[in-house]
């Protein structure tokens, strides 16, 4: 990078320069200042050369593929997703009240479920088929913000990237957030960038507004941040068609936001009984930082460099303006072509810290779904301030590489290692044993994988193992007595029948509990057998314990 003043024979001329945000306009200002809203984006710097086409063209070919490609079983989220949806649709939101979350994306994995099918394969694909539609979202997005090169880097980066591969890949809503968020961008863009009038398009924003709202609680901040930019709009564009835009946008976000009331007693009653016992409240900070390095890959050890990577390019797409084909020139009040979008990320991540600390709530990457369009939107602009063509194909192909690296791990390693206990409970058990998972997180990833013919219960309630009810979960807990619990177990099986202990005692409130559990169940029978220990390498994991029929 480079401050430094531009020799006339490197220097592009006006119009280039304009275009790719790498110049002020002639009288000094940055031309989108003039509606200090970013209303045009800067075009393409160059035209598409043929290995950019290449580029993208493999791309979306390994991506559309590893968006269907995850042989590991169902982990906790993804069965507990799995089985709601399962429920009859009028049962779904009674078992949501216990779970935490709103309807939308259940109900749709219901409808789904009933034609495809409840397998593994057949219900992530609903995710894969979303994340696959994003992709033409995305490259209109990159040619309305940028031209061609843009919105070829913005899709090879989308169809890359290790976070969107994850969840592509997995029975959660994220992939529908991330479609969702897409798609309001396009609407919002009509109104207020393009001075769209039609009323039908405001519809369709509280439409979006609403699916989001009722898909998950974080697009309440992403929705908040965008009401606060509109309302910017609307009063300061110096633009009478973008102030008029803009009000109309506020109108299809606030109908959205009312749409939501029916469920507010819902969520009043989750807020104060189930929230998230597992963690705490992050700082921002460490919100952001480990956000990038999930971008990177889901517990992918070497996440850290391409996540580092993408912080560098996200800052280029808003800082960086391009020189000549060797150099950037960094500019402290930002380039204009994604000040919009900056505003919204950091604004949506301000709310949820503020809420977060609020309502003593925990941050978990996957989250962040709400802004990470946005973010990738950022790291593709960032990408085209190369605009050297060889330099711009080499840093493409450096940042595929790794986003590959991410991707290939996240495919392919197991998310839980609950099939492989379930292996070993096959080998040794008789039909009418007992499996005991504790805590009851183990019981829904256990269950889809343990054989039919066993009794299954989960630890403290001894109940259902395909739920987890975290109503008041922290102080349920609490008060469970692992020996009390253990002879219960006992007159389950009977003398005749051996209980098999899947079990983790690092989950928060349940320390110690686990290992109490096991030993009273050892002590009463005379022994424990060691199956298998807890194996780090799966993302979700336990040990095994055989405690064997009376003596």
């Amino acid at each position: 990078m480079s401050v430094t003043r531009t020799e006339h024979r490197d220097a592009p001329d006006d119009a280039a320069a304009a275009a790719s945000g790498s110049a002020p306009a002639p009288n000094g200002r940055d031309r989108d200042d003039e509606t200090a809203d970013d209303t045009n984006g800067p075009g393409e710097a160059t035209a598409p050369t043929w290995e950019l086409w290449v580029l993208l063209a493999l791309a979306v070919a390994v991506g559309v593929v590893g968006r269907f490609v995850a042989p590991t079983p169902l982990w906790l989220d993804e069965a507990l997703s799995a089985n709601i949806a399962s429920l009859p649709v009028g049962e779904i939101p009674d078992a949501l009240r216990s779970d935490g979350h709103p309807p939308l994306y259940y109900v749709l994995l219901h409808a789904w479920q009933s034609v495809v099918g409840d397998g593994d394969a057949a219900v992530r694909a609903l995710s894969g088929v979303l994340s696959v539609l994003a992709l033409p979202l995305a490259w209109v997005i990159g040619r309305r913000r940028g031209g061609t090169v843009l919105a070829a880097c913005f899709v090879i980066v989308l169809s890359l990237s290790p976070f969107v591969l994850r969840y592509a890949t997995e029975t959660r809503m994220y992939a529908l957030v991330m479609l969702l968020v897409l798609v309001g961008y396009l609407v919002l863009d009509e109104l207020v960038r393009n001075g769209r009038r039609a009323w039908w398009l405001v519809a369709v924003l509280a439409l979006v507004t609403g699916a989001l709202l009722y898909t998950h609680y974080w697009a309440f901040w992403l929705a908040g941040a965008t009401v606060g930019l509109c309302g910017w709009w609307a009063w300061r564009a110096r633009r009478p068609e973008v102030r008029a835009g803009a009000r109309r946008a506020l109108v299809g976000l606030v109908v959205g936001g009312v749409a939501f009331v029916p469920w507010l007693p819902v969520l009043a009653y989750q807020g104060a009984h189930t929230g998230t016992p597992w963690a705490s409240p992050p700082r921002p900070t460490t919100m952001v930082a480990v956000t990038f390095s999930d971008l990177g890959g889901i517990g992918f050890l070497d996440a850290q460099l391409t996540g580092g990577l993408m912080l560098l390019l996200a800052a280029l797409g808003l800082f960086g303006r391009a020189v000549d084909n060797r150099r950037i020139e960094v500019d402290l009040r930002t380039v204009p072509q994604l000040r919009a979008e900056t505003a919204v990320i950091a604004g949506t991540i301000l709310l949820g810290v503020v809420a977060g600390y609020a309502t003593w709530s925990a941050f978990a990457t996957r989250y962040a779904a709400v802004f990470i369009p946005l973010l990738l939107l950022l790291v593709a602009a960032g990408l085209t301030r190369f605009t050297g063509r060889w330099i711009r194909a080499g840093v493409l192909a450096v940042v595929s590489l790794l986003c590959l690296s991410g991707l290939v791990w996240s495919v392919t390693h197991d998310r839980t290692q609950l099939g492989v206990l379930a292996d070993a409970v096959d080998a040794r058990a008789q039909p009418g044993d007992v499996v005991v998972y504790c805590p009851d997180q183990l019981g829904p990833a256990g269950e889809r994988v343990m054989r039919a013919d066993l009794v299954q219960l989960a630890y403290p309630t001894l109940g259902d193992p395909r739920f987890v009810d975290w109503v008041d979960y922290a102080e349920r807990n609490e008060q469970a007595d692992p020996a009390a619990v253990a002879r219960d177990v006992l007159d389950r099986a009977g003398d005749d029948h051996a209980v098999f202990v899947v079990w983790n005692g690092s989950y928060k409130s349940f320390e110690g509990q686990c290992e109490a559990l096991v030993g009273a169940l050892g002590l009463a029978r005379g022994g424990a057998e060691q199956v298998a220990t807890v194996d780090s390498a799966f993302f979700e994991n336990a040990a095994l314990v055989r405690i064997p029929p009376a003596p």
